[in-house]
C-alpha cells in the first residue's frame, strides 16, 4: 500500500518504471480524443467539479486511461470525497501512475499522470481515508470504465 511518503519519494526522486510506453503526436491525440478529453489529458486541464456522473458511481469495476487503456484504478478503492471529482485511495498497480511536483497557481501539489502515456489525470493529496490516507482526485474525463 502506498503512503504519502512514497508519493513524495516518487515525485522527488523519480517514478516507477512503466509497464510500457505509448507515445503519439499531438495530431494523433487530437484525432483520437474529444476536445474536452484532449484539453484535460494532454494540456493539463481540469473539468468542472461535480460535472460527471462518475463521481456518484460506485459499482464494481476497473477504470482505464482514456488515452491508452492502461488500468489505473479499481472501484474497490473508490470513495465519496465530496470534492466533486472521482476519488480513489490507491492505484490499481504501483507502476501505472507517475507523480510530479506541481507548483502552478501558487500552490504546491502532486500531479498524477498515466505512467504509460503521460496523460494528466489530476492530483493526489494526503487527506484521504485510512489506512493509506491518500486521495487520488481524478478528472472523470481522463478515465474510461471497463465494460
Amino acid at each position: 500500500m502506498l503512503t504519502w511518503k512514497d508519493i513524495i519519494d516518487f515525485a522527488t526522486h523519480g517514478n516507477p518504471t512503466p509497464p510500457k510506453r505509448v507515445e503519439k503526436t499531438e495530431t494523433e491525440w487530437k484525432s483520437q480524443l474529444t476536445p474536452e478529453q484532449f484539453a484535460i489529458t494532454r494540456q493539463k486541464g481540469t473539468e468542472r467539479a461535480h460535472s460527471s456522473e462518475m463521481c456518484n458511481a460506485f459499482e464494481p469495476g476497473k477504470y482505464k486511461c482514456v488515452c491508452c487503456g492502461t488500468l489505473l484504478f479499481d472501484a474497490e478503492e473508490k470513495f465519496e470525497s465530496g470534492s466533486g471529482w472521482p476519488s480513489f485511495t490507491q492505484p490499481a498497480e504501483i507502476n501505472h501512475i507517475a507523480y510530479h511536483k506541481d507548483t502552478s497557481f501558487g500552490m504546491i501539489r502532486v500531479e498524477i499522470t498515466c505512467n504509460t502515456c503521460d496523460a494528466h489525470l489530476g492530483h493526489v493529496f494526503p487527506d484521504g481515508p485510512e489506512p493509506s490516507g491518500l486521495r487520488y482526485c481524478v478528472n472523470a474525463v481522463s478515465l474510461e470504465k471497463e465494460k
